[in-house]
């Protein structure tokens, strides 16, 4: 039987953008085994038929010590799965899975789902994890990017060189069965919702204040946060600003496509994504969207066809954007959300995403025959 080992970070990661890949290899035959940290939830793929090997790592810390606990785990995960092909995602998994990749000789396909804050941290840590990454994907199978951005960066860095086998698809992608078309119902009443993980790099504070400002300006309108607290220091700040009436903060949740499904307009003020899958999958229902102009959110978004786009961490610009959407004719909006979800149907689909990554794995394991 061909094995697959893929490391995550979490298991929210691999549930929501990794999942119908996972579905897929299985029903292949292939056997896959998930290394990520355990949790409760990790039940789902266990349950799928999926071997499970708790991977503690710390996600958002540089600690040398641990990083290095982390790259000795992986070399012995390794070893003993004895993997025909080695799936990637995020920072970590990318850099101590790729190096334990090399040394063990495995066969690689990485994903950048980011830049992650490394790359913004002094000019020592910058240039250690350029190193180190240069390393872990010198001699892999396959990178995968989600952003002409990302893959730009990587190059002009060093990363990666113009040798190596690169690939571009949409983030996951959305399932559009999942994610049906729904037209706007509009009437006197505006909701704003923001799906993602409540932390600052998701636009969250410029989110509330912008709602505050705007909520006294145009009483009928709605603001909504879904997702689950990923930065303890926001689930106070959610609860005061729901106590004033202006949000509504629904925790983390499953139905994601009726509640898309009942707002006006998807808001994701982030500071970057891999390619906001959030954005794709309210386009997909029909919705217009406000991100902002940067890598990873401004791609799913065409100016004034299908939403707006502002500046990153301005609140301001935020504000501006929200106030033309809510001054914008019926028509208007309602055409933003037929836009959206032609765009989707002709970028966003996931058969595409699957169909990328199935067929490089294909290809390795066949080679392997």
């Amino acid at each position: 039987m061909k094995k697959v080992l893929v490391l995550a970070n979490h298991f929210i990661t691999i549930y929501a953008f990794r999942r119908e890949l996972i579905e897929k290899l299985l029903d292949s035959g292939y056997k896959v085994t998930l290394a990520l940290p355990y949790s409760d939830d990790v039940s789902y793929f266990s349950d799928m038929g999926c071997e499970i090997i708790d991977t503690p790592l710390e996600r958002r810390k540089t600690n040398p010590l641990n990083d290095l606990k982390l790259l000795f785990q992986y070399l012995r995960i390794i070893k003993n799965v004895k993997p025909d092909v080695l799936l990637t995602y995020t920072i970590k998994p990318n850099t101590y899975g790729g190096l334990a990749a090399r040394i063990c000789r495995a066969k690689a396909i990485h994903t950048v789902t980011g830049l992650g804050s490394v790359y913004i941290q002094d000019m020592w840590q910058k240039k250690i994890a350029a190193f180190l990454n240069k390393i872990a994907f010198k001699n892999s199978e396959a990178i995968f990017f989600l952003n002409d951005d990302n893959k730009e960066f990587y190059k002009r860095i060093g990363i990666i060189d113009s040798v190596q086998r690169t690939f571009m698809v949409p983030g996951s992608g959305v399932n559009l069965e999942k994610f049906k078309y729904q037209e706007l119902e509009l009437n006197n009443d505006i909701t704003f919702t923001l799906v993602g993980r409540v932390l600052k790099d998701k636009g969250i504070e410029e989110f509330l204040s912008a709602a505050k400002r705007i909520k006294t300006k145009y009483p009928n309108t709605h603001f909504e946060v879904v997702g689950f607290v990923d930065e303890e220091k926001y689930v106070q700040m959610l609860n005061d600003y729901e106590k004033e009436g202006i949000i509504h903060y629904l925790g983390k949740r499953n139905d994601i496509p009726e509640i898309m499904s009942k707002s006006t307009c998807i808001v994701l003020p982030s500071y970057g994504e891999g390619r906001g899958t959030v954005l794709q999958e309210g386009a997909a229902i029909g919705r217009p969207l406000i991100t902002c102009d940067i890598y990873g959110c401004r791609d799913n978004v065409e100016e004034n066809k299908n939403g707006y786009l502002c500046k990153v961490a301005d609140e301001e610009s935020l504000v501006k954007c929200l106030d033309k959407f809510i001054n914008i004719s019926s028509d208007e909006k309602l055409l933003m959300g037929r836009y959206s979800r032609k765009k989707a149907e002709k970028e966003f689909d996931r058969n595409i995403v699957l169909n990328a990554y199935l067929n490089e794995i294909e290809k390795i394991t066949d080679k392997k025959e």
